[in-house]
């Protein structure tokens, strides 16, 4: 299972960011966040929100621990580059290339957290099924009691579905004709 984070339009160049993003490649997420914190980079803060936000993904959609989790793959390409200008000497002009990046950063569950997440996701089950299977003793047992009770089947509440006038009376129950 990959969990996907993105940062598009960063206003930094790619060269730069790529520095960064080969710090914490192939790293468990808590060893990557103790390097982005102690980086001196700028792009160092970028990133770091950007696997706080993956991490944030990985908790919300899949129910998995940042304790389990490890950086498999974090790519950096080129975005839009905003050409300017800076005026030179003799009314000439020299360019100036403002590049910008785009981030993308995958995280994946390493085996370890697997199997501690299969058996929590087991266990889950199991309770919700044990919560069905005493609603359909409960239910079971009112039914028993009705009957014992009552000597046959439990009265019904509500108006019986065979009457003919049936559809009349729920015409006038209702709020608005």
């Amino acid at each position: 299972m990959e969990i996907k984070a993105k940062l598009n339009y960063l206003r930094i160049a790619p060269r730069k960011v790529r520095l960064v993003a080969d710090a914490i490649r192939g790293l468990p997420v808590l060893e990557a966040e103790r390097r982005l914190t102690f980086l001196t980079k700028r792009a160092a803060t970028p990133i770091l929100k950007l696997l706080h936000s993956a991490e944030a993904n990985a908790k919300n959609n899949f129910s998995i621990q940042k304790e389990n989790l490890r950086v498999i793959k974090i790519t950096v390409d080129g975005g839009p580059v905003l050409k300017r200008s800076m005026p030179r000497a003799f009314g000439k002009a020299a360019p100036i290339r403002k590049r910008t990046s785009h981030i993308l950063l995958i995280l994946a569950e390493s085996e370890k957290g697997k199997a501690a997440n299969k058996q929590k996701h087991l266990s889950k089950a199991r309770v919700v099924q044990r919560i069905a299977d005493a609603e359909e003793l409960k239910a079971g047992a009112e039914a028993r009691l009705m009957k014992a009770k009552f000597g046959g089947q439990p009265e019904r509440v509500g108006p019986k579905r065979d009457a003919p006038n049936n559809a009349i009376r729920r015409i006038f129950q209702r709020k608005a004709i």
